[in-house]
Parts: C-alpha cells; structure tokens; sequence
C-alpha cells in the first residue's frame, strides 16, 4: 500500500491540511522581508566629502551651502557634487567660472561623507562609511548572507531528514531570531557581517523545510495549489518589506521589524504535525498512526481509526533498513539519483541567479526605490495565477523550461533597447521580474516531488544550496558593470536560457505519485505509481492497495 492511498483515508486536503497552510505562512512571510532586506539596510544615499574643516575658514561666514560645496567640492558631469573627491583648499575663483572646476586638482575625501538621511534616517553605508573605495562591501553584505544560507542549506537538509521536519523547524525559528537581533546591535562591519551570515544559515530551514511539511501532508489533486500558495506569501512578505522599509528608515530598527513575526511563529510551532510520510519511512509506525488519525478527525473522517490499523501502516514503511540515515552521498551513490542531482542543481542555481540579479538591482526606472520594490513584488501576484493553470495544464518540466527561457528573453529585450525608451523598459523589466519568480516556484514544487521522500529534504536541501550559491554571486555580477554596462544582464540571461534548457532533461511528475525510495527513481517506474489523482479516486482503498504491494 502507498502512503497517498492512507492520506486519501484521512482526507488529503481538509481542514487539517488548510490549517497547516496557514501556520507555515507567518515565518514564510519573514523570508522576502530578510532575503531582499538588503536593498534597503545597504541601501547608499546620495553624499559628498565633509567639508568641515574648510568652512572653518572666515570667508565661509556668508556662503549659502550651495555654494560652500561649489568652492569645496567638484562637480560631476550633471553637475552634481562628486561623492569622493574634494579640493585641498577652497576654490573660490568657481563661484565665477564655474569650468576652470575640471583643471584644479582633487584629492579623495580627507575627514569622512555627509550623507543626505532625506530617505534613509541610517543604513550600514552610512553606519559604516560603505562608500568610495569601501562601496563594494554593500554588495558583499548580501554575498555574507547568501553564503549563510547556503551553509545553512546545507545543515538543514541532512539533520531534517534524519531527526525530523518540526525539530528542525522550530531550531530554525529561534537561530534566525537570535542571531537577527544580535546583527542589528553589531558596533562594526565586521561583526554586522558574522551575524548576518548566521542569520542567513538559521533562517534556511524555514525556506527549505516549510515547503517540503506542505507538500508531505497533501494529495496528489492539491499539491500544486499549496506549493503556488506557498509561494504567495512570499510575495506579501516581499510586498510588506517596501511598506515596513518606508516606514522604518534606521537600518537596525528594519532587521528587528521583520523578525518580529517569528516570535508568532514560535508560539505557533506547537499546533504544528511532523510528517507523517517522514515518520512512516523511518519506521515510527505508532507516531504516524496517531498523527494521521488526527488529521482524520479534524477532516471528519472519523471511520479512519477502525480501515486503518498500526499494522497496515507498517506495509507503507518503504525503508530497505529501518533506521538507516541517508546522506547527500545518497544523492550521488546511484546512476538516475546522480543524474537527478545534477540537473536540479545546475537549474536551481540557474533560477536564484537570475532572480536575486533582478531583485536585488531595482534602481533605474525613475521611480523611487519603495515604489520600485513594491511594483516588483506585486507584479509576482498575477504570475502566480498564471503558473498555477501552467503547471497543471501543461506539467512541471515545460512549465520551468518556458518561465526561465521567456525571462531570458525580457533580459535580452532591455539589453537591445535603447535607455530613450525607459517607459518600454521598465515594462519588460517587470514582466521578466514575475516570470522569474514564476519559475522560482515551479522549481520548489518540482524539487520536492522529484526526490523521494528518504532524501527529499537533503535533496532540497542541496538543491537550495546551489540557489544560494547563484544568489550569493549574483550581487558580484552587478559589479561587472564597471567593466561593461549590460555584462551584468548578458550574464544572467545567459544563466536564464541554459538552465532552461537543462530542465528539458528532468521527468515530468504532474499527476506522479511522490517516489518513497531511491528504487523508486533508480528502477523504471511501473504504471501503478504513476496513477493520477483521477485514477486513485477510482479505486477503492482495498483496491489500489492489491495493486501497489
């Protein structure tokens, strides 16, 4: 007997399973808000030297800013101060001719920046002086934090699948609280960017793990509508940041801001079920019993404890050894399970880069960047309509394929269009915005119906690393520019088609039943595992159960 025949017993997609949805959106609502958080805590206002020391002079006394910072401060081609250089002394010939500016000597700022705090009250580019020769480590700021994650994929991954989903998560919760609020105390950049890298690795398991609990506890029939409403909280959370940004302008009252959540989180970690398929493939049959019987009487099918027994349960464990731990060497060790590893890995990296490349440069379109962000978080809502009849009308593989290789194109499109059409751009510039975020998930969805479940949360897990290791690199493209403008863009359009095209190479799992094993994936899979959600409903429990043994 297959766990999807036990599940339909206790009501796949009940109450019960509503209810999970809803616990699990409170922390995944926090994830946009630190993932992207970096847009606005390293956010670099507009500056120039701090010219202090020569307005001490007397002749100073009568001069409007404005033309303290003429006399001081050479001006960049618009016209505007220049953000890191000054004159070693007062230039007062300018306030009459104002060209003679390009031939005095400059030299780079002597005793720190003003910063303009209009729209940002402080960020870590101003809490640190992040500017001039410093600037990259803004952008190295989010790298930390990607790389956080990335380790904490990693750690997440492995210890979920050997002690559980729900210990894991709730270790999770606290990690990411602890080390958020330490980061927003941090003194200097040294120890913002130790936390925000600890951070980065607590906060993984709620990415990783929340998604996987969903989609362990549903049927066939509903497994893309949670894993697209999974997917829509993260697009409000993503929505909130621009509105909990503009509200919040210091940089360690915003980290505190959108942690907050998690405290509810932690509260409501108790009501949560551990996976019941989880507790079944590692042999805690009675565990599994009562967590399944629950779920049975808050779906009111009450008649589940008197068709399914302990001992009917113990024909769904599906380990070859019980008490066996999996590891990654699991995703490696045989032929199918290695291809499999490869290609979600090289698509998940190819997902994230492109996302977060998008994501994390919002500036550009003449609006202002909280506009900016909302307009791009907003514009994921329609695409998640739009996936959702996607994945269900036209399967996993060629819907990842068309979402990554359309982005690809909208890439293409405003690298060839001239910067005069700004209106046409930015246009193309959201629609690729949504497509990424459509294929971002598809790719969450796929992922956990490829793996079968005795390593679905390593492979998660290891595919979340290859995501995090595109997205940690993604805010060092963007440092291409100062080679070539569109390299940035030529880049991840590149990243977009190709792994768009690696994805052609992975099966098709619309209507699958979820593998238990890695026999499951390594042998040819017979026409009983493959039963739709249609073909199940057709069979009786007893029925389906004599063809699946």
């Amino acid at each position: 007997m297959k766990f999807e025949s036990v599940l339909a017993e206790a009501d796949g997609f009940g109450r019960y399973q509503i209810a999970l949805v809803i616990l699990l959106a409170i922390p995944r609502i926090t994830l946009p808000c630190h993932f992207l958080l970096n847009n606005f805590i390293a956010a670099v206002p507009s500056h120039h030297c701090d010219i202090s020391a020569l307005e001490a002079e007397s002749t100073f006394e009568n001069l409007t800013m404005e033309q303290r910072l003429t006399v001081s401060v050479p001006a960049e081609e618009d016209g505007t101060a220049a953000f890191c250089l000054m004159f070693p002394e007062p230039q007062f010939n300018l306030l009459l001719n104002s060209s003679n500016g390009t031939q005095v000597p400059a030299v780079p700022c002597q005793n720190g920046w003003v910063y303009d705090n209009s729209t940002f009250k402080s960020t870590i580019a101003t809490q640190f002086d992040l500017v001039c020769d410093m600037k990259g480590f803004t952008k190295a700021s989010a790298t930390i934090f990607f790389a956080g994650v990335m380790c904490g994929a990693v750690f997440f991954g492995v210890l979920s699948d050997k002690y559980g989903r729900k210990k894991l998560l709730l270790v999770s919760y606290m990690a990411t609280i602890i080390f958020a609020v330490i980061s927003a105390l941090s003194n200097t950049y040294v120890m913002f960017s130790v936390f925000r890298f600890l951070t980065g690795f607590g906060i993984t398991g709620i990415s990783i793990i929340g998604i996987v609990l969903n989609v362990e506890w549903v049927d066939i029939e509903h497994r893309t509508l949670v894993g697209v409403i999974g997917s829509v909280f993260w697009t409000l959370g993503n929505m909130l940041l621009a509105a909990f940004a503009y509200l919040v302008t210091d940089w360690r009252m915003l980290i505190l801001t959108v942690t907050s959540p998690l405290v509810l989180a932690v509260i409501t970690w108790w009501w949560l079920p551990e996976s019941a398929r989880w507790l079944l493939a590692n042999g805690k049959i009675e565990q599994a019993h009562k967590s399944l019987s629950k779920c049975a009487t808050v779906n009111r099918r009450g008649e589940f404890a008197s068709r399914i027994k302990t001992e009917t349960l113990a024909n769904v464990v599906t380990v070859d050894k019980e008490g066996r731990s999996y590891t990654y060497l699991d995703l490696v060790k045989t032929p199918r399970m290695r291809r499999l590893a490869i290609l979600t890995g090289f698509v998940w990296y190819g997902v994230a880069s492109t996302y977060y490349g998008i994501s994390l440069n919002i500036s550009g379109f003449g609006l202002n960047l909280y506009l900016t962000h909302f307009i791009y978080s907003a514009v994921e809502l329609p695409s998640k309509f739009f996936i959702y009849f996607s994945l269900n009308k036209i399967g996993r593989r060629y819907s990842q394929v068309g979402m990554l290789i359309l982005t690809g194109t909208c890439i293409v499109i405003n690298i060839i269009t001239p910067k005069s059409f700004w209106t046409f751009r930015t246009i193309v510039a959201v629609l690729g915005k949504g497509l990424s975020e459509a294929s971002f998930t598809t790719v969450f969805l796929y992922t956990t119906e490829l793996y079968p479940t005795v390593v679905r949360q390593n492979g998660v897990g290891y595919t979340s690393f290859m995501a995090r290791l595109g997205a940690s690199i993604s805010p060092l493209i963007m440092l291409l520019e100062d080679m070539w403008k569109p390299l940035p863009e030529v880049v991840f359009c590149s990243m977009a088609i190709l792994s768009g095209v690696v994805a052609c190479f992975l099966p098709e799992t619309l209507n699958s039943r979820l593998p238990e094993t890695i026999e499951d994936i390594e042998q040819t899979r017979k026409k009983s595992i493959c039963l739709s959600a249609q073909d199940q409903s057709a069979f009786p429990l007893k029925q389906v159960a004599s063809v699946e043994k």
